[in-house]
């Protein structure tokens, strides 16, 4: 066994704990991020992805890690709805080793909507019952990140969807098009995945070759 999946190991009885101590409403998850394609080591009350142990990495928590992982310890609040069109909230803790490198994550996932179902219920009472008038939901609206897609669907999504943004065919793009596009999918961690250098180099018709250089390009 790696020092690192030992110190992974030793999350797992946290994990354990907070889904006790949180409730059924919480999802927990502890994350290998070294292993992106098998990331998921333990969770418990996962009916808010439907997800298991040994299941993929999200480009979600990618980005966050790309984004946070060097400058942060941890980061909360952030909102979304999973596949199953369940609302939640998320905080997720960096788990480093003995070099400081982040090698785990270990992720809360609340799911929002007895909250909602109480705001709800006010403001049917508010509105109906009091004659107060309501204009707008007190949630607010929600990012989309998919819980429990397969790896393969999750590169080919987020690939797909940083691509159409441009509005352009592959093949009518020129160089510096590209080299932003390489350097969006970089920026979400996109690179950390197998396979993926392919999969960017089909999509955008170019050679591998060619999306190593854009990558060096965009790195600096």
């Amino acid at each position: 066994m790696s020092n690192n999946q030992t110190i992974l190991n030793k999350y797992i009885p946290l994990v354990d704990f907070l889904a006790h101590v949180l409730g059924e409403n919480n999802e927990i998850v502890l994350h290998d991020v070294t292993n992106p394609e098998h990331s998921i080591v333990a969770i418990r009350n996962n009916y808010i992805s439907g997800r298991e142990i040994g299941g993929p990495i999200t480009d979600f928590v990618l980005q966050i890690l790309k984004n946070h992982g060097e400058s942060a310890d941890f980061v909360t609040n952030y909102e979304g709805i999973s596949k199953s069109k369940i609302r939640y909230q998320s905080s997720t803790y960096f788990i480093r080793n003995e070099h400081a490198d982040v090698i785990g994550m270990l992720s809360v996932n609340t799911d929002l909507q007895p909250y909602q179902n109480i705001m709800d219920a006010a403001h049917y009472i508010a509105r109906h019952l009091v004659g107060i008038p309501q204009k707008h939901n007190a949630l607010g609206s929600f990012n989309v990140e998919p819980l429990n897609l397969p790896i393969e669907d999750l590169t080919l999504n987020s690939i797909a969807r940083v691509i159409s943004t441009r509005g352009i065919p592959p093949e009518r793009m020129n160089q510096e098009e590209k080299i932003e596009i390489i350097n969006e999918l970089n920026n979400l961690g996109i690179f950390l995945l197998k396979g993926a250098v392919s999969e960017v180099a089909e999509q955008l018709k170019t050679s591998e070759a060619t999306i190593y250089r854009y990558l060096k390009i965009a790195q600096k």
